[in-house]
């Protein structure tokens, strides 16, 4: 390719790629320099903010892979992959190995669940890959074979990502308590919800190990936020607009916790795609969107709330001793029938990571394979 086929103009250029020419700012093209990245510590090293005047090429070139810039008012040029302007032109961002699609998934889902033992998840990238992969995909996964000790599920999590803290502390028991601060520590049914949406950052990934579970009753339940959301957008596109536009308000107190947030209901990202859901009806403040807001935002809430009620959307099954569910608590919906507390004994164990960290562990563990 020769020089004449570069439009330089005055804030950036027109480069041919495969998918035809496309256009770069200048200011990115030099930010994306392969010398901007320190090979070491992986972190950038150079600061746009340094250059003196705008940067602007003096020519372009491909070679081997790259394209060399020289600028006007730098001795040294630039090289950016050749591969790193193809994904930019093709998805608008550079390609990530964990950017999955999504699969919607409904009540039939229990059969398809991921299930994988944690012996593979702690001792291979294979099982490690299997899992987050499944929490990327489908958001949900089932980790079987656990060990009936307190290292059990520190060790499982610490595979995929740094235990995370809640309001809870770094982990937390299901069970019936004398006195609990959550519905959950009770034996009465737990409607559909999203774990402590009054905190600012909400948790990631959840895990709940089931240690016990002889009790009459007490069946999981869980559906896909991203499922249900979709069907309303589909049947009520006011709704769903008004769900994802405002944040309302969420809380999570007692004796020594007052936690206070907003959040949307419905998540979506900088393309408008749904990535996920916040709900909690025991866990919601007073709202306080403008009075008359309320009377289209209300209306929208309920149906939302009712369709995930909905027999399409919700799996049902019972926890079983040496499982462990792990979630996206970010598009999870999940909840519980009520149980019989002298009947049994139920008791889950859980704690959360960070949903970066799931990804990230999936970006490591995928690269041996």
């Amino acid at each position: 390719m020769t020089q004449t086929q570069f439009d330089l103009q005055e804030a950036g250029a027109v480069i041919p790629l495969s998918n035809g020419p496309k256009y770069f700012n200048y200011y990115w093209l030099r930010d994306a320099s392969t010398s901007s990245i320190d090979p070491q510590t992986r972190e950038r090293v150079f600061d746009v903010s340094q250059l003196p005047t705008a940067p602007k090429a003096k020519s372009l070139a491909f070679r081997e892979g790259t394209l060399v810039i020289d600028w006007e008012a730098e001795e040294a040029p630039s090289e950016v992959p050749l591969h790193l302007l193809e994904d930019i032109a093709t998805t608008g961002r550079p390609a990530d190995v964990a950017a999955l699609p999504r699969h919607v998934w409904y009540s039939d889902h229990l059969p398809k669940i991921k299930r994988v033992s944690q012996a593979e998840v702690i001792s291979t990238a294979a099982g490690r890959v299997a899992l987050t992969r499944a929490l990327i995909e489908d958001g949900i996964a089932i980790v079987t074979d656990m060990d009936p000790t307190e290292e059990s599920l520190p060790n499982l999590v610490e595979a995929i990502g740094p235990v995370t803290p809640s309001g809870e502390g770094l982990f937390f028991n299901v069970r019936v308590e004398i006195n609990p601060t959550n519905l959950a520590f009770t034996a009465g049914p737990l409607e559909m919800h999203t774990d402590l949406p009054g905190e600012e950052a909400a948790p990631g990934v959840q895990f709940l190990h089931c240690i016990e579970n002889t009790v009459d009753g007490g069946a999981s339940l869980f559906l896909d936020g991203i499922a249900v959301a979709m069907a309303l957008k589909e049947e009520d596109p006011a709704a769903f607009d008004l769900l994802a536009s405002h944040r309302i308000p969420f809380f999570y107190r007692h004796d020594k916790i007052d936690y206070l947030s907003h959040q949307r209901v419905i998540e979506t990202d900088q393309d408008g795609n749904v990535t996920g859901v916040t709900i909690s009806q025991h866990l919601q403040d007073n709202m306080d969107l403008p009075q008359e807001l309320l009377d289209t935002y209300y209306p929208a809430f309920i149906k939302f709330i009712r369709m995930m009620q909905d027999d399409r959307f919700v799996m049902k099954f019972r926890s079983e001793a040496g499982n462990c569910i792990v979630f996206d608590n970010h598009r999870i919906v999940h909840g519980r029938e009520g149980y019989v507390a002298d009947s049994g004994s139920r008791h889950l164990r859980g704690c959360y990571t960070d949903r970066a960290a799931m990804r990230s562990t999936y970006r490591i563990a995928s690269k041996s394979l």
